[in-house]
């Protein structure tokens, strides 16, 4: 019985374990910014910040790292908390998002982006993924980091 427990108990972290998605290399030059700089007013006009949205369900199990394609070209790796700041021209863009949660949850997302257009959060969901442009920074960003390409 006590060896039943044991197994169990591997398998049982295994499986959790296995979630962790592997980084995409990107293809795309992102902005270096200190953080204490960073704010809506100094985004726009092509400069817009993505950030990872996630919430404490999926950072808690390591499903919260996003791979990012961007117009059929790879972004890279957004983990929970990170962020990156992109030069984008104005117009219609289209987001390919994954995570994994037990199987691969992808979605596709087509983005307008104007002068006005600063701010884009992507998360993963139970389901899916959900991308917007909020152009809000969340109220705990001074706690994002800038994502490092990986």
């Amino acid at each position: 019985m006590k060896r039943l427990k044991i197994v169990v108990a591997l398998m049982v972290c295994a499986l959790a374990s296995s979630c962790a998605l592997k980084p995409i290399s990107s293809e795309y030059a992102f902005i270096k910014t200190d953080l204490k700089n960073v704010g809506p007013e100094q985004l726009g006009n092509g400069s817009v910040l993505i950030y990872n949205g996630a919430n404490l369900l999926h950072t808690a199990d390591n499903t919260a790292r996003l791979n990012i394609w961007l117009d059929e070209k790879p972004m890279g790796q957004i983990r929970p908390g990170e962020y990156v700041i992109i030069n984008m021209k104005n117009g219609t863009h289209h987001f390919k998002l994954l995570h994994i949660d037990m199987v691969n949850m992808r979605s596709e997302h087509d983005v307008e982006v104007t002068e006005d257009t600063r701010i884009i959060m992507a998360k993963p969901t139970i389901t899916s993924n959900k991308l917007e442009v909020t152009n809000i920074l969340p109220s705990n960003f001074d706690k994002f980091e800038y994502a490092e390409k990986r």
